[in-house]
């Protein structure tokens, strides 16, 4: 099989990857140089990538300051890297010159799956079908007579989920992703440890061994030690429907795997023209394609999310749970593939060198290449060697 560091990958530019009112947004970033052998909080200024390190040497730190758009819109930094440059050597692989990161650090990485009404019955399917592809047809049949249009416009929680609820019982199809997806508690749950996640450019991981599995194209929220939704970004959560299907018990081993988690291009913080609001009505685009020539294309739209995003960030944070360095919250995806790929009933699964771009005109693209988890970069720069790298530099 043709190496992680020699296979082809897909030209980054400004133009692709920059919000479409990119001259107006307030954009985060993290650069890896090489000349101080770790991470540098940015600014994205136009084509212009502004280090902001000595006022912010991490971004969890940064979103803990009120006047955090203020410093990064106008605030003086330091070194300057081209934006081309950056995005050329990061799409091409190169550490041995300054490149991009994902652009959180020190904040952990949460996830809400199951809110959309469309994919919560796909984790059914799953469930049902015991992680076998071949069997999946029949039983979102079975499944989609049974529901029909029940869970459409539904409150997660209400009188009238419990009333489905007890149709689905009747019906032999109650299951674990239901009760989360229409019950009063939504699933919360740990997708990766902290700084494992990987940025745009960089190859995403899939296990060598999973036969069905497909991205998950998500809004993701920055939030801070306060509980307050600073940001947003874009995110794929992958998702291997064969190791999950079999048990939810082996959800650890379905989404936390090396590079298995992608976050990026930036961060764009909160303003007066891009807020909550404008999360909660984002399209986000899927496009994936395959070395073969195969193109599957889709839309996840936030205005079909079954909770919304400030209960989620509730049910995350509070009295219950405290996150002293913020942490950042996947919201979950309407999207779930069902066309078949390699034979008729097997429905969609990556071939390894996969191009996927997830975007949104407010947050830019994020693009990555499938190789499988075990080939893709080692993931070797935790916690200590952050604070080791600051320490050297006279930061902390």
């Amino acid at each position: 099989m043709e190496s992680a560091a020699s296979r082809p990958r897909p030209a980054l530019t400004p133009g692709s990857v920059l919000p479409d009112d990119a001259d107006r947004a307030v954009l985060v970033a993290r650069v890896h140089d090489p000349e101080w052998d770790g991470p540098c909080v940015a600014a994205v200024r136009g084509e212009r990538v502004v280090d902001l390190t000595a006022l912010a040497p991490t971004v969890s730190g940064l979103l803990e300051r009120s006047d955090a758009a203020t410093v990064v819109r106008e605030a003086t930094g330091g070194h300057v890297w081209p934006l081309d440059e950056l995005l050329d050597a990061t799409a091409n692989g190169r550490r041995d010159t300054p490149h991009l990161l994902a652009p959180i650090d020190l904040q952990v990485i949460k996830a809400a799956g199951v809110t959309f009404a469309r994919s919560l019955l796909e984790r059914v399917i799953e469930e049902r079908a015991g992680g076998d592809p071949a069997r999946a047809a029949q039983v979102r049949e079975r499944v989609r007579q049974a529901v029909g249009g029940a869970l459409d416009g539904l409150r997660p929680g209400s009188p009238e989920a419990g009333e489905v609820k007890e149709l689905l019982v009747a019906e032999g199809l109650w299951s674990q992703y239901l009760e989360v997806g229409i019950g009063p508690d939504p699933e919360v749950f740990t997708k990766a440890p902290v700084l494992s996640a990987v940025g745009t450019g960089a190859d995403i991981g899939v296990l060598a061994d999973s036969v069905w599995n497909n991205p998950e194209p998500e809004a993701v929220l920055v939030v801070d030690s306060r509980g307050r939704v600073r940001g947003a970004t874009l995110g794929n959560d992958v998702n291997l429907r064969d190791i999950e299907g079999r048990s939810a018990l082996l959800l650890s081993r379905a989404k936390d795997n090396n590079a298995s988690c992608a976050i990026g291009p930036f961060v764009r913080l909160l303003d007066d023209g891009f807020d909550l609001d404008t999360v909660r009505r984002l399209d986000i685009g899927l496009r994936v394609d395959g070395a073969d020539g195969y193109v599957l294309e889709g839309v996840s739209s936030m205005r079909e999310i079954s909770r919304d995003v400030l209960d989620l960030v509730a049910a995350t944070h509070g009295p219950h749970h405290q996150y002293p360095d913020g942490f950042v919250l996947f919201t979950g995806t309407l999207f779930a593939p069902t066309e078949d790929r390699h034979a008729p009933g097997a429905g969609f699964t990556h071939q390894h060198g996969d191009v996927v771009r997830i975007s949104s005109p407010p947050l830019g693209a994020l693009v990555n290449t499938v190789v499988p988890s075990e080939e893709a970069a080692p993931w070797s720069f935790g916690v200590r060697a952050l604070m080791h790298s600051l320490a050297r530099r006279g930061m902390l």
